[in-house]
């Protein structure tokens, strides 16, 4: 993984990450590469909030990993900080290469440079090869989660 760089994402590097977001069958059903005036209005959203990390993984001036990293200060637990992981996706030709568990690491450790003492995540109950990697990396599935579409 030597020529591996993680980086905050730019404008250029939307088309790449929308791609990789929209090539599983779960997104394939929410994402939309034709258009991506949402996603740079996004992009704009997130750069613009400190607490918020979007990155890429770039290797040979290629896109190959991105994730989200958002920074969240509290009162419960004693005042902590904690930090959630979203949006991991990994480029199909780099898949079980290690990459993902780079991403991980370093989202890991930027949490703890940020304060935070307590990183958590959500995955989709249909990813089951993603719930046994994460717990792999030391994720506990301790919670239920819930959403409510708006």
């Amino acid at each position: 993984m030597g020529d591996l760089e993680i980086r905050p994402a730019t404008a250029e590097d939307v088309p790449q990450i929308v791609a990789m977001l929209a090539d599983d069958p779960l997104g394939a059903q929410r994402e939309s590469p034709d258009d991506l005036t949402p996603y740079l209005a996004a992009l704009d959203r997130l750069t613009s909030d400190p607490h918020q990390h979007l990155v890429v993984a770039v290797r040979e001036n290629r896109v190959v990993g991105t994730l989200q990293l958002t920074v969240i200060p509290g009162l419960s637990r004693r005042g902590s900080t904690r930090s959630i992981i979203e949006g991991v996706r990994i480029h199909a030709d780099e898949r079980g290469s290690g990459l993902g568990t780079i991403l991980i690491q370093w989202a890991v450790e930027e949490s703890r440079r940020q304060g935070c003492q307590l990183v958590q995540l959500t995955s989709d109950n249909a990813r089951a090869d993603a719930h046994r990697f994460y717990e792999r990396l030391g994720f506990a599935p301790s919670h239920v989660g819930f959403k409510l579409q708006l």
